[in-house]
């Protein structure tokens, strides 16, 4: 690889060549100086090398699944008018239709259920309980090689409440793994170096967590023995958690000495607000942006990405996405919903150019990563947010043994698990088992 010109093309000159070297590669004036310093660049491609990686997007609130539903199936289907936005990617992805998840209740907990498929009214006595995501099982897999197990994003930081969630990921008990909605607080955890004092602060507050995670259990183990069979049993899914915390602090303090890799900041809008109307479309960039980075460097395999929150949500210019949803057939309303489609659709298309456009080895970057783009949810016909025929897109993975550029069609009256598309995935991304949730066999026709 040659050196990078001194004057790498703008942001702006790059946005506007993607949309006419979608079959170039990924030239280096065309890199934006925030993603490499030239010293760097191929040392990343030497230590990332070829990984399988994974990023689940999801959008709230369903779409308009009458211009989203494609007429014809197979190989040789035809584009609907929303999947149109995704043309010159049609043999990158596959579009699934009839899935869903029979457990879930629909409604605005989609987010929820998206990756677990939980019944979250299953467990007697308890308004909500989770089951693990399909994100972590693959982050237990491949988290040992990389300095951030997975990584969860979203358009508001945290949590969320239940039902109403602000991250995609599960841990094995079941409980949410906090999301970040910032592009800088996450480009400086992951690419910002530490200083000395900074280090050693870090290693005081991971000592600290552990002092409190020991104390936590010794007063559990104590308790343990004067409870019931039922209490016992939440305590053991509490205690689990527990201890998957200080799995997650003992990997962090292992790479505590372990350089992270060097990413200016000139190009990336890293001060771009989720809420903002104006930013909407930067922030949504510079977080898939971030993501490009993130495999790159082989920060993590692993990234969930929840474009909005459900019952909430907007497009573009602010549309209230939410409200649209509720559209009861009105044409005009329904109108709007595609609009916001391509919208979402745009800017997926965007980062699947990223992905295709960078050489790696043989192939491109999209060879070896999943994207599984959808909603939880489907407003149908009349905006009745039903869990069945949710709108669901795969692309990528054909390195990984994913089939592309079909339509997968199937019924939705017989109601088939979207947990199977989850299980091709996890099986794709080289972990060995044959379930997962309500799985009863991988995605026919996907691998």
């Amino acid at each position: 690889m040659t050196a990078f010109p001194s004057q790498p093309m703008s942001r702006r000159h790059l946005l506007k060549g993607f949309g006419v070297c979608l079959g170039l590669p990924l030239l280096e004036a065309m890199i934006p100086s925030a993603w490499a310093r030239p010293s760097t660049f191929q040392a990343w491609k030497r230590s990332a090398g070829q990984h399988p990686r994974m990023i689940c997007c999801y959008v709230p609130n369903g779409v308009n699944i009458l211009e989203w539903v494609p007429a014809t199936t197979g190989k040789k289907y035809q584009l609907s008018q929303t999947l149109a936005a995704l043309k010159a990617h049609q043999q990158d992805f596959t579009v699934v239709t009839g899935i869903g998840h029979p457990a879930a209740k629909g409604g605005h907990s989609g987010a929820d259920t998206w990756l677990t498929g939980a019944d979250l009214s299953a467990v007697p006595g308890s308004d909500y309980t989770n089951t693990v995501s399909v994100d972590q099982i693959i982050a237990e897999h491949h988290g040992k090689q990389t300095r951030f197990p997975s990584l969860q994003f979203a358009d508001a930081s945290g949590t969320g409440s239940a039902g109403h969630s602000h991250t995609l990921s599960f841990d094995r008990s079941g409980t949410p793994m906090p999301a970040e909605n910032s592009p800088q607080r996450l480009f400086e955890r992951l690419f910002v170096p530490d200083t000395q004092a900074g280090k050693q602060a870090t290693l005081k507050r991971y000592a600290e967590r552990k002092s409190i995670l020991d104390s936590v259990l010794q007063e559990a183990n104590a308790l343990n023995r004067k409870l019931g069979k039922r209490d016992q049993q939440k305590l053991d899914e509490y205690l689990n958690s527990v201890r998957e915390t200080e799995q997650r602090v003992t990997r962090l303090e292992s790479w505590i000495d372990i350089p992270k890799p060097e990413v200016e900041t000139q190009g990336l809008q890293l001060t771009s607000q989720p809420g903002n109307a104006h930013d909407r479309p930067m922030w949504i960039d510079v977080m898939l942006e971030v993501s490009y980075l993130a495999f790159a460097t082989d920060a993590t395999r692993v990234i969930t990405f929840e474009w909005s929150r459900e019952a909430g949500g907007f497009g573009g210019g602010g549309e209230n996405h939410h409200e649209l949803s509720h559209h009861g057939g009105d044409p005009e309303m329904l109108r709007k919903l595609g609009v916001i489609d391509r919208f979402h659709l745009s800017r997926l298309d965007r980062f699947l150019s990223m992905l295709k456009s960078t050489r790696e080895g043989e192939s491109h970057m999209l060879d070896q990563t999943i994207v599984l783009y959808g909603s939880g949810m489907n407003s149908g016909k009349g905006g009745e947010h039903s869990p069945r025929n949710l709108p669901t897109l795969i692309a990528g993975g054909q390195g990984l043994g994913l089939k592309q550029g079909q339509h997968l069609a199937f019924d939705a009256e017989r109601h088939p698990p979207l947990s199977n598309l989850l299980l091709s995935m996890i099986q794709a991304m080289g972990v060995e088992t044959n379930r997962f949730q309500d799985s009863t066999s991988t995605l026919t026709g996907l691998s």
